[in-house]
């Protein structure tokens, strides 16, 4: 369970996302030298000393600009200094004391809580001498750490957990804050933990909006500029009695608009993510017919064996006379009817118009993902499939069916052991697995059908 929150701010460039994966060890934020790459706040969790801590990294701190996107950055920033029980404020002892980091260790000051100055890029330690000038900021002790390196990194968390709250006082708020959730799936379709869910799709087609909406509060920044999300941010909340970790993840481009190693690392974030999702939500702009990237990413989720949802967004911008929603659904399936199972939602981030049917869809499809059905079911359901319909035979040879068990879940996996896996042809795959669908309710989930050698 995590105990405290702790904040890492700073003006752009300082090395914020690099000390949070250092801390967090794990690559979780993308570090670029071009400023202003993260933008959202991202949460992890790690430990030291006994203390296990929620480590929040932030944009930078900038508020001389009029860029919309900075501002909402530094608007992030500010809830996370609100949040946190320690602050850490990191500065570049390279490029030494600027009016950047004076105006916000004014904010700092203002906050009440623990700050701890870190003096970045002392990546050797005839460069200590480097921090000293940052004393005249009035925050007390200014460590000097790499965080690329790690040197004094030790230091740091040893006055970290200086200054955390006793640990009773914070216990069970980590999960409520946004940290890193267990996903580990149970048997049956109730399964106990958290349901992880990754909002995936192109440019501005309101990724953001969505998150926020189904969250409640403004977490993620919104903007109307195309690539606004770089990072895929984990964002825990509860409904209705239920976990969610939802994440929002960077917009699906054409390979030929990908530009710079930060928005490559953004596609590979968003694969990530939905690796690790139990459902998937593919969104859609109801203005704009769905495109090639839409196509490749259904097929990963299938491939990847992850529940997926459709969701029609911006529905208050198309006026309906009745039959919008048959026609749009229906192209959909006409596009995407190698996902045939994957149920359709029509919403509105904006207005808030039909999110609790998108969170129903998604608690029904992580239910159905995580399915087990009891053996004497699965028995009975094929055994009478193949009976009603036998396989074709080939040059003389039959297909028989001799047992079949489901071996998992999350996808559900039945194995079937026969008497030659060769004579199993696509046509009969689909029919036993449309006869699986019959029986029990698998929508939004993938099904995985084997076929071993009986006896094997």
């Amino acid at each position: 369970m995590s105990s405290g929150i702790v904040a890492i701010v700073g003006r752009p460039n300082v090395g914020k996302s690099t000390l949070f994966n250092r801390l967090l060890r794990q690559r979780k934020a993308i570090v670029e030298s071009e400023p202003g790459v993260t933008r959202d706040r991202l949460y992890g969790v790690t430990d030291w000393a006994g203390r296990i801590f929620t480590v929040v990294d932030t944009g930078g701190l900038d508020w001389d600009g009029d860029d919309p996107i900075q501002v909402e950055t530094t608007r992030q920033a500010e809830a996370a200094i609100a949040e946190a029980d320690v602050i850490i404020f990191m500065v570049d002892a390279v490029a030494g004391l600027t009016p950047a980091d004076e105006a916000a260790a004014a904010v700092l000051r203002k906050s009440g809580k623990p700050v701890i100055v870190a003096a970045n890029k002392v990546d050797d330690i005839s460069r200590a001498s480097l921090a000293a000038d940052f004393h005249r900021l009035g925050l007390g002790e200014v460590l000097p750490v790499s965080a690329l390196h790690g040197l004094g990194t030790g230091e740091l968390l040893d006055e970290v957990v200086e200054n955390l709250p006793p640990a009773a006082e914070e216990e069970g708020l980590g999960d409520e804050r946004g940290t890193e959730a267990d996903t580990s799936a149970a048997d049956g379709p109730a399964a106990v933990g958290p349901i992880r869910m990754a909002v995936v799709g192109r440019p501005n087609v309101g990724k953001s909006s969505l998150v926020n909406g189904l969250v409640g509060e403004e977490r993620v920044i919104v903007a109307d500029e195309p690539g606004t999300t770089r990072d895929a941010v984990d964002v825990a909340f509860r409904r209705g009695g239920v976990d969610y970790v939802i994440v929002d993840t960077a917009g699906l481009r054409k390979r030929k608009r990908l530009r710079g190693s930060v928005e490559r690392y953004s596609v590979l974030r968003t694969l990530r993510a939905v690796d690790r999702s139990d459902v998937v939500l593919l969104l859609f702009d109801s203005t704009r017919p769905p495109a090639e990237q839409d196509k490749r990413m259904a097929g990963y989720v299938s491939e990847a064996g992850r529940a997926l949802v459709l969701v029609v967004n911006k529905w208050d911008l198309v006026e309906t006379d009745g039959a919008a929603f048959a026609d749009y659904e229906g192209h959909l399936r006409r596009v995407f009817h190698y996902v045939d199972w994957a149920p359709i939602v029509f919403t509105s981030a904006k207005t808030g118009w039909n999110l609790e049917r998108v969170l129903q869809t998604v608690r029904r499809a992580a239910e159905n993902h995580r399915r087990r059905v009891p053996t004497s079911e699965v028995t009975r359901v094929f055994r009478d499939a193949v009976a009603v319909n036998p396989p074709p035979s080939e040059g003389g040879r039959r297909l028989r069916v001799s047992y079949v068990t489901q071996a998992s879940a999350a996808p559900p996996r039945f194995v079937f052991f026969v008497n030659s896996p060769s004579l199993v042809k696509d046509t009969y795959r689909r029919y036993l697995e449309a006869r699986a669908r019959e029986a029990w309710d698998f929508t939004g989930t993938p099904l995985r059908l084997h076929f071993r050698p009986k006896g094997s």
